[in-house]
């Protein structure tokens, strides 16, 4: 048992319907707990009434092991309990019944700036997120640059952390977490709220981390990033591990269970949202456009955005990225792509964003739809995974005909011409 990094038996969380639940830092947390054992965690189950009326499992019996320099990733839909499970194992929340044994050294990302104080400067935070990992002052000083480089933050490090944007906290908590060498590292849907060019960064280095055969945990919805990164992935169904086994093999069976087409993304309302900017809903439509997600291989496909800004931006891209039911990134495309330039200024007000795939690009197929707002190398401002689905019929397809390869099969206009040749002696 010398190499298992995580241990969970039976672990279960249960919310009461409609009660407030008070955030807890994961600063606090650790430091009210100074006094037990890091490397044990027992919850103990608290007294509540045995018919669970008026009660929910967020998570119920999930038992499993993670080995030494194991990746695992986490799959579900939203609600499906992963975030839950995460906050145990890292212990911003005790479970209501079962325990988890932690063997090594952890740390956690599991939203922006867990574990940071927003009085604090960039660099006053650097040392307390590393203290908390128990790291010695010498070990980060000698890391220090290192992280400040990768988080793109030199300018901002002596700034008090109030005064970051989101993404400037989220580049500067991966940094502080993964250049700190945690053995054991939570990761939880941190990466989609990053621009394009720091996802890379992420993934690069969780690939580093990994082939250093340090343990990490992974929780996305970006399937390409799971099965390109985890060797074995837990699918976990409203509270229960439904399935457990090779990433490929469980994100293929997820995928044909829930990538259904779907032609249209609403956000439901929310009373007294203060956001800057967030996105209304997104449609894919016919050459009519009439809301449709089934399309003949040479029909063009018309992609409607709506969102709603409240405050000046300086800079915003609306990007988008197409993807295959695999979760591989076929292309990515913004409002600003016309413009030569990577974002363009918003003002306040609603708008209507259109682009449009063109009929005989891509195979049949079933793809989705990710949208995200963000200003580049800044902050990001939304974000919508799997927007809308929808499926090219393999009807009159010159893929079905002919049996071409490649991801994709654009009709290429050719122009040929036969030669006259002269003739000599």
């Amino acid at each position: 048992m010398s190499d298992i990094a995580i241990r969970a038996e039976k672990l279960g969380k249960r919310y009461r319907i409609g009660q407030w639940q008070r955030y807890v830092a994961l600063r606090d947390v650790l430091t009210q707990a100074i006094k037990s054992p890091l490397r044990l965690f027992r919850g103990s189950p608290p007294k509540h009434s045995s018919n669970g009326s008026g009660h929910i499992w967020a998570l119920k019996d999930a038992s499993f092991e993670v080995r030494e320099g194991e990746v695992v990733g986490i799959i579900g839909r939203n609600g499906a309990g992963k975030s839950t499970l995460l906050k145990i194992l890292a212990r911003v929340t005790k479970p209501t019944e079962g325990f988890a044994k932690i063997h090594g050294r952890m740390g956690s990302l599991l939203e922006v700036g867990t574990g940071f104080h927003t009085e604090l400067t960039g660099r006053e935070n650097v040392y307390l997120s590393g203290g908390i990992l128990g790291m010695k002052k010498r070990e980060i000083m000698r890391k220090f640059d290192e992280i400040v480089a990768f988080a793109e933050v030199e300018k901002f490090i002596d700034t008090p952390l109030k005064h970051y944007s989101s993404g400037m906290q989220m580049r500067l908590a991966f940094a502080v977490a993964a250049h700190l060498e945690p053995e054991i590292l939570l990761v939880d849907e941190v990466l989609a709220v990053g621009d394009s060019e720091f996802q890379k960064k992420c993934m690069g280095k969780m690939e580093d981390v990994s082939r250093g055969g340090r343990t990490i945990i992974f929780v996305s919805h970006n399937m390409g990033a799971i099965t390109r990164l985890c060797s074995r992935s837990l699918w976990i169904d409203s509270g229960k591990i439904a399935r457990s086994g090779p990433s490929n093999e469980i994100v293929a069976e997820y995928q044909s269970r829930y990538l259904t087409t779907r032609a249209e993304w609403t956000r439901p309302p929310v009373d007294h949202d203060t956001k800057e900017f967030r996105f209304l809903s997104v449609q894919s439509q016919n050459e009519d456009s009439e809301a449709a997600s089934v399309f003949t291989s040479n029909e063009s496909i018309n992609v409607e955005i709506r969102y709603e800004v409240t405050r000046s931006l300086s800079a915003c891209q609306i990007g988008t990225r197409i993807c295959g039911s695999d979760g591989l990134v076929l292309f990515t495309t913004s409002d600003a792509d016309h413009a030569g330039v990577s974002a363009l200024p918003k003002s306040p007000g609603c708008y209507r964003a259109r682009f449009s795939i063109p009929g005989g690009f891509l195979r049949p197929g079933t793809y989705y739809i990710v949208i995200g707002a963000h200003m580049p190398n800044r902050c990001a401002y939304d974000h919508v995974e799997e927007a809308v689905v929808f499926e090219i019929s393999p009807v009159g397809s010159l893929t079905s005909l002919d049996g071409r390869l490649g991801i994709v099969s654009p009709l290429i206009q050719w122009d040929t011409a036969q030669e006259k040749v002269a003739i000599y002696d």
